[in-house]
């Protein structure tokens, strides 16, 4: 190994699909000598999308990571997926990189994936960079676009390289290059940047008001644009053509001088056990601490846990811990990684993304230390899209029960958006995932990996059962069969809490009338009710429950009196207490072509959504934001196909839950009635 973290950069590829991003992560490493000749999308060569699933659609699903040599740099590299479906691994990478390059496409500008990642890249205070890609495209006009980010965006975002030959060519503005580009003053170009990153640092600022540009160091140059990418002062604008390679040098070159290396970043959001901030340093010296970040299940060498290192050295034969498991676990190999291919290495420090193989115990956002003064550390959690999409599945061939259940465990593993769930009383298991595509690409994966075929249905929807007011409920559970019986009499009462508060119980029991080991069980009974429900079948949240008084006999009282009078107290109290039932309201945006905006707009409404607004995008599109139940939209992508020619898109957002209206609370708490009768 022939660098340190100071050479290290991490830059994860994102931004909207078809700006290029693949392409582009091609000509980085060809451009870097790790390939002899760049790969094609189109042809399924690239080194990045090599799952079947990647090859026969022909864009990303899972992100890939590649290093590359460049200068004194160790660049690694985390290519993305672009489709929001697939926004799991995707935000996963974020926990690993410094810099998020946000790839434009130069012919249809700001989309809705630009925007999305570079709030995502704010949020977690990344660097952020906007690569504008196919800047030699006919049609691409550049100059307008630049003024388009710079609106959106803020006047932060700025030029540090100009096309010029069409596109077929950049000359650098912040180095100061001479020649003609393709829009604006190269000269200008220069000036404003200067004066964004002087402007950051005083000392700076007095020197060159004092000296002028000629005596700023490269030292005080690099410190003072790191110090504005870290504070988001500065989002630079970087001109490319990934098919010609325009830019791609100059891109690299970028990276080695001025974007943060992994000492220089912000530092990651790690906390102990009180949830307090902790600091980690990038020395090579101290504990090793690694946060795990990506899981992939290979058919070769078994399961791979990709982590970044954060502090500390692992070398082969380390022992490692993983969270708080007090049992270590020996790394018998290291890896690097460059799409599938895996190149051993002898040891990762701070800042190195590496891999190892065939341990079980490890998973998603794990953290690896070797001391156990780290076992309460944790890196704040990624904010993932709550996987809103469902299908109720079993296996189409019996006796593969437990071989789907472990398949299914397997690609949860790899996908944070991905779950699984099994519903006891209805001996259902259900998928979810963010939209019906990610479900039908992830069952498919199933088929191809695993050989699981399954038949799907729609699943029951994530209703929920709350109270509206206070009320009191009693029981009294006697059972005599000969000999020893049983008895337990429990009064207690319910509240409601704020929505999302979820469920707390109270012990406000005096003078012993219920003897303190009983009250873990009459806890346990009400908790049962929770999960099964009380007048729809859905699980109970957001309320208070207080036991206050009670009775127990001497020699019957047995825990399973007091689970069962626990039980039916709660039941009997939510029943008087005006219960509701609560549905998922989701966080809904399409975008869709101008000329679809009445359908869609009117089809929305009528699936009782409230519209919240609209936003224009480049070429003739607009984003429609809403919330709507989500009950309503379980055929939304065929509507939405058929309204829009097969040119919308939408995501989904779980937003908060809310009351269904009367009927349809009714309705179902009608169709639970059978299943209570055969209790």
């Amino acid at each position: 190994m022939s660098y340190n973290t100071e050479n290290i950069r991490n830059i994860a590829l994102t931004g909207h699909a078809g700006a290029g991003k693949t392409s582009l992560f091609e000509a980085l490493l060809h451009a870097g000598g790790v390939i002899q000749a760049q790969g094609s999308v189109e042809k399924g060569t690239t080194q990045s999308d090599t799952d079947s699933q990647e090859k026969a659609r022909g864009h990303s699903i899972d992100s890939a990571i590649a290093s590359v040599p460049y200068g004194g740099s160790h660049i690694n590299l985390i290519d993305t997926a672009g489709y929001t479906d697939f926004r799991g691994p995707t935000l996963s990478s974020f926990a690993a990189a410094e810099t998020i390059a946000v790839v434009v496409n130069a012919i249809n500008g700001i989309e809705y994936g630009t925007r999305r990642m570079l709030e995502r890249a704010a949020q977690r205070r990344l660097a952020r960079v906007i690569v504008v890609n196919k800047i030699d495209f006919e049609g691409a006009k550049l100059g307008a676009l630049v003024d388009a980010l710079r609106e959106e965006f803020g006047t932060q975002c700025l030029p540090v390289n100009l096309p010029c030959l069409g596109g077929k060519h950049v000359l650098d503005c912040f180095f100061h290059d001479k020649g003609t580009t393709d829009f604006s003053s190269l000269a200008e170009a220069h000036q404003r940047i200067l004066d964004q990153v002087v402007e950051i640092n005083e000392a700076v600022m007095g020197h060159y008001l004092d000296s002028g540009e000629g005596d700023l160091s490269p030292q005080e140059l690099h410190d003072a644009f790191e110090q504005c990418l870290r504070e988001g002062h500065l989002i630079p604008i970087c001109f490319i053509s990934a098919r010609t390679g325009a830019g791609v040098k100059e891109f690299l070159e970028l990276a080695e001088r001025l974007l943060p290396n992994p000492a220089e970043g912000n530092p990651p959001p790690f906390v102990n056990g009180e949830g307090e901030r902790i600091t980690v340093n990038a020395d090579p010296a101290q504990h090793v601490i690694a946060d795990v970040f990506k899981i992939v299940n290979d058919p070769f060498v078994g399961k791979l846990g990709v982590f970044r290192v954060w502090q500390g050295t692992i070398r082969r034969d380390t022992q490692l811990y993983i969270d708080d498991n007090k049992k270590p676990f020996k790394v018998g190999h290291l890896f690097r990684l460059r799409g599938k291919t895996h190149e051993e290495i002898e040891r990762a420090i701070p800042g190195d993304i590496a891999a190892i193989a065939k341990v079980e115990e490890i998973h998603f956002d794990a953290v690896l230390h070797d001391s156990h003064d780290e076992d309460s550390i944790r890196l704040s959690p990624m904010q993932f899209p709550q996987p809103m999409f469902g299908l109720a599945l079993e296996p189409k061939h019996k006796g593969q029960e437990q071989k789907l259940s472990q398949a299914l465990a397997r690609l949860s593993e790899e996908d944070p958006c991905f779950r699984m769930e099994h519903h006891k009383e209805l001996n259902e298991t259900v998928v979810r995932g963010l939209s019906d595509l990610h479900l039908k690409v992830m069952l498919e994966r199933m088929k191809e990996r695993y050989g699981v075929e399954v038949t799907t249905h729609p699943p029951r929807i994530a209703y929920r059962e709350t109270i509206a007011g206070h009320a009191e409920g009693h029981h009294r559970h006697k059972k005599q069969t000969g000999g020893a019986g049983q008895f337990g009499e429990v009064f207690l009462r319910v509240e409601p809490l704020d929505r999302g508060a979820g469920f707390e119980f109270v012990d406000a029991v005096k003078g012993g009338v219920i003897p303190g080991q009983f009250l873990p069980a009459i806890e346990k009974g009400v908790r049962q009710a929770l999960e099964t429900g009380a007048v729809a079948g859905f699980p109970i949240q957001d309320l208070r429950v207080t036991v206050y008084d009670g009775k127990y006999h001497p020699v019957d009282s047995k825990e399973v009196a007091f689970v069962s009078a626990g039980k039916k107290a709660f039941l009997d109290a939510v029943g008087k207490a005006r219960p509701i039932v609560l549905e998922p309201i989701v966080d809904v945006e399409v975008a869709i072509p101008e000329a679809s905006v009445g359908d869609v707009t009117g089809g929305l409404a009528g699936k009782r959504a409230r519209i919240l607004g609209t936003d224009s995008l480049r070429g003739g599109e607009l984003v429609i934001k809403a919330q709507a139940p989500l009950a309503e939209l379980t055929d939304y992508p065929t509507e939405l196909k058929a309204m829009t020619g097969g040119r919308g898109r939408y995501s989904l957002d779980l937003s908060h839950y809310e009351p269904v209206p009367p009927p349809v609370q009714k309705q179902l708490t009608e169709a639970w009635k059978p299943h209570v009768e055969d209790d």
